[in-house]
């Protein structure tokens, strides 16, 4: 999907870089999804489980830049790389066409800046231009910040999966399921 790049100013006086990534970023994003699952709970991996290769990445890339209803965009802050946040199709058929799956992620530093209200409320906009009515995403119990912004831009909790991931140490998380209309 085409996306024109935007640079956008944030409450704390800097500047965001929102673009799509290029098959060249495929190094700082298999460090990036080693480093935030590094620093939170709230992830459905451990780090090590991050095997991707910088060529597996790379296609990765370019297979969502091709795709017609799925985008994913790079958040960077005054030129460091913050995050990112995608919406994927539930897929083709007529019955589903309607809906996506939203998803975001930063490196702790980056939040409570606004970065995430602003590459939300802009993954949001690109999907309404692409015709999807709804966008649904799910978060780990006890992620209190992010289901404060979801709720902000509108997202209502729908149900629960109880046991959703399991951790090392033996201990469980449910996953909240949220929906927004668009």
């Amino acid at each position: 999907m085409d996306y024109q790049e935007k640079t956008v100013p944030l409450k704390n006086g800097g500047t965001c870089l929102l673009r799509r990534p290029e098959e060249n970023d495929a190094e700082i994003l298999i460090a990036y999804l080693k480093s935030t699952a590094a620093e939170t709970r709230f992830f459905q991996r451990e780090p090590e489980e991050h095997t991707e290769t910088v060529e597996d990445e790379a296609a990765f890339i370019r297979e969502v830049n091709e795709a017609e209803r799925d985008l994913l965009l790079l958040a960077f802050v005054d030129g460091r790389f913050a995050g990112s946040c995608g919406m994927d199709s539930r897929g083709n058929k007529q019955r589903v066409r309607h809906r996506c799956d939203i998803g975001i992620s930063l490196y702790q530093e980056f939040c409570g800046m606004g970065l995430g209200t602003l590459m939300l409320t802009e993954l949001l906009e690109m999907a309404r231009q692409c015709g999807y009515e709804q966008a649904e995403l799910e978060v780990i119990d006890g992620n209190i910040p992010a289901m404060g912004l979801y709720r902000k831009l509108g997202f209502e909790a729908y149900g629960t999966r109880p046991r959703d991931v399991k951790y090392k140490d033996g201990t469980y998380a449910d996953a909240h399921l949220m929906v927004k209309r668009l």
